[in-house]
């Protein structure tokens, strides 16, 4: 079996892995997901006593549903979800515990199931409509979740399921409005994937209100299948309108509390955090340069302002910030720019916790410290931005700035944590997949069992720094390579904002190994707009998104050459996805003399069909800067005649039809321009595919891109 069959087969390598962990708060239970086996893909749910250090199966979705554990049909708000984490596990997609973990509950089309994770029971659960995102009160007495009953309507309801098995609709109203579900540009473009939290003591919820009534309506259509309607997304696209997103404190015995900020200054519900004292929040401009943390009176709604985000460019807050510390101050992450500094940091009430050497990727939450206060368990990178590790930050009142770092071995760390237990998943060049083990203070307790499968080859990606800008940069060569022989180069490329390419994980470099023993010496950069680096790294990009990418990509290939001599550049393609996709075809248009051939798969072509939050954050308001936008259009490039025939290179254009994200729109007025001037190209639809172009057909698409490189380059 070859490495595509394999790959499509085993999900990636991923079915039989752990994933989603979940800590108790008090340490004695792991809950993960976990499918049966390589070629198994339904996740169940999983269970870890970390006394005993025993696995236990809670839920299998193959016994409750009866079917194999093939979830069927999933409501459209459940697909819009999923499309949006990029989840394209089968089983169950996710589930949600009570803090103590003693309770949790999933959906598996669009049933609610409840575990008792103590005893082991598990039932399903009688409700009003499909469930979405069902998640259990703090006490594990309620539970809460949103129905799109009137799904054909955009109709979201959220309802909560007492004790005594009675279903109480807490809001919901006509249709375009929803209540409990994020937005789009809230789950896409600021990670904010749910639009309820309950309150820590489990009689009262926040809820957001989203009404999409104003937005503009954009119809999806499979021509495979022409028997079937269009389906209708409300899409937010760059110059418009966005949803109406507003906040509301619901007590369970009908109260209702508005929760008040200049919604018109600042209309972009960014985060929400409700576990200690009263709610925070984030919210920014529609620019997104500057933006408020607000602390919300859950008794009358009214907002106090507690930090204020800033930046000429644009704001861009640490995941799992801001929060409660449990001495009452608020955390919030920002960035650090003065006297010589340029670091991601975080602060207490304006004190600062971090050093500037870290990069301060995420709060992962407390740890606790010996009966002493508890500390912060951090992720973040310091000096090296291929890795990833966990830190120790003390945050006591006069402590001086405390990191420690826990991790030592070179790679890409992750982790959960409840009370002393601290579950780390750890991805490195030297083994595959990701590692986890269980740890009590110092102690190794315990690792979670993986079933993956182990993938056919040991990429070693030579990593560099190159050029004076210090981009991370990588080269794989095929496993028989010899010194002296020169190959063509691939160039695979992502390059946009909030994405790292070049990291110590192996998994980044099992498909470019394949496409390395094919014959190709690989070649992958993060330029300046990716993450990991430093801020002013990131934030170069503004308003000049085209050229700062492509110079640093075209730079770091000439620096990459002078330190490796095989690689030909003569012979150079290069292929991308989303981003990537766009940026292929960039570099084709732009640099025909540098580049034979490429591959753009979901490019976004005009980035004025793209939507608001992304477009405008790194362009500008199309209305004010349409020059801006002209220079990064793809249809209008491609519209310019070339001047000689050399000037033409042959782009293979990928796009799914059914993509919500990245609509089709963007390839199909790419390929009209391409056609008007004679460009070379072709065009391959993929129907039914969504952005992600999961499972087998995206592994299918290797050997169509192969052959496309090979006749070309």
């Amino acid at each position: 079996m070859d490495y595509p069959e394999l790959a499509a087969r085993t999900r990636r390598f991923s079915h039989g892995a752990p994933r989603a962990v979940t800590v108790a708060d008090d340490g004695s239970r792991v809950v993960f997901l976990r499918s049966g086996g390589p070629q198994d893909p339904a996740d169940a749910l999983w269970l870890l006593d970390v006394a005993t250090g025993d696995e236990r199966l809670v839920a299998d979705p193959a016994i409750l549903l009866g079917d194999g554990g093939q979830a069927g049909e999933l409501p459209a708000a459940e697909r819009a979800l999923r499309e949006r984490l990029r989840l394209s596990a089968g089983g169950i997609g996710s589930y949600a515990t009570d803090p103590a973990a003693r309770v949790a509950v999933f959906t598996l089309a669009g049933r609610l199931f409840r575990a008792d994770l103590v005893h082991g029971d598990v039932v399903e659960v009688a409700t009003a409509g499909p469930a979405i995102d069902p998640r259990p009160d703090p006490t594990g007495q309620r539970l809460a979740y949103v129905t799109d009953a009137g799904a054909a309507t955009r109709r979201g309801e959220l309802r909560i399921l007492g004790p005594d098995g009675s279903d109480t609709m807490l809001a919901g109203e006509d249709s375009g409005v929803t209540w409990g579900l994020a937005e789009h540009i809230a789950a896409e473009e600021f990670h904010r994937f749910r639009g309820y939290w309950w309150a820590p003591d489990g009689r009262s919820v926040l809820a957001a209100r989203v009404d999409e009534s104003r937005l503009p309506r954009w119809y999806l259509h499979d021509p495979a299948d022409p028997t079937s309607p269009p389906s209708s997304v409300a899409y937010p696209v760059a110059g418009g309108l966005n949803a109406e997103v507003s906040l509301h404190l619901l007590d369970l015995d009908g109260g209702w509390v508005d929760v008040h900020w200049d919604r018109e200054t600042y209309p972009y519900l960014a985060s929400v955090d409700w576990v200690d004292g009263g709610p925070l929040i984030t919210v920014l401009r529609r620019s997104q340069q500057h933006g408020l943390v607000l602390a919300v009176d859950p008794r009358t709604g009214e907002t106090q302002v507690h930090a204020e985000l800033a930046d000429p460019r644009w704001v861009d807050p640490i995941p799992g910030t801001p929060a409660h510390l449990p001495d009452g101050r608020v955390l919030v992450g920002g960035e650090l720019a003065h006297d010589g500094y340029d670091a991601r940091c975080l602060f207490a009430d304006g004190t600062l916790l971090t050093p500037p050497s870290l990069y301060v990727r995420r709060v992962v939450g407390r740890l606790a410290a010996g009966g002493g206060p508890a500390d912060l368990l951090v992720e973040a990178s310091d000096g090296e931005p291929s890795q990833r590790h966990l830190f120790r930050v003390r945050t006591v009142i006069g402590g001086g700035v405390d990191a420690r770092r826990l991790t030592q071995d070179d790679g890409w760390h992750t982790a959960a944590v409840g009370g002393d237990v601290l579950v780390v998943g750890y991805a490195s060049l030297d083994h595959a997949g990701v590692r986890w083990t269980v740890r009590r203070g110092d102690e190794e307790v315990a690792t979670l069992r993986s079933y993956a499968a182990t993938p056919p080859y040991a990429p070693r990606p030579a990593l560099e720094r190159v050029t004076d800008r210090q981009l991370p940069a990588a080269v794989l060569y095929p496993a028989s390579h010899v010194a002296g022989r020169r190959l063509p180069v691939l160039l695979d490329v992502y390059g946009g904002p909030g994405h790292q390419e070049v990291v110590t994980a192996r998994a980044a470099w099992l498909e470019r190994q394949w496409w390395a023993d094919a014959g190709f010496a690989v070649v992958t950069v993060d330029n300046r707009g990716t993450p990991g680096v430093a801020p002013s790294f990131e934030k170069v990009i503004h308003r000049r998104v085209a050229d700062v990418v492509l110079a640093d990509q075209l730079d770091a290939l000439t620096a990459l050459a002078g330190k490796h001599p095989d690689l030909d550049l003569g012979r150079v393609a290069v292929r991308g996805w989303s981003f990537g996709g766009w940026l292929a075809a960039l570099a084709v248009l732009r640099h025909p003399e540098r580049f034979r051939c490429g591959i753009a798969g979901a490019p976004v072509s005009d980035w004025a069909l793209y939507d608001t939050a992304y477009a405008e954050r790194y362009l500008g308001q199309p209305d004010e800067a349409t020059d801006v936008y002209s220079h990064h259009n793809l249809v209008e490039l491609a519209a310019e005649r070339p001047v000689r025939a050399d000037d033409v290179r042959p782009l293979l254009l990928v796009h799914g039809l059914a993509d919500d994200n990245v609509v089709a729109a963007h390839t199909l007025r790419l390929s009209a321009a391409l056609l008007a001037t004679g460009r070379p190209h072709a065009v391959l639809p993929l129907t039914g595919a969504t952005h992600m172009a999961a499972g087998g057909t995206a592994e299918q698409l290797l050997r169509l891109e192969l052959d496309f490189l090979r006749t070309h380059l």
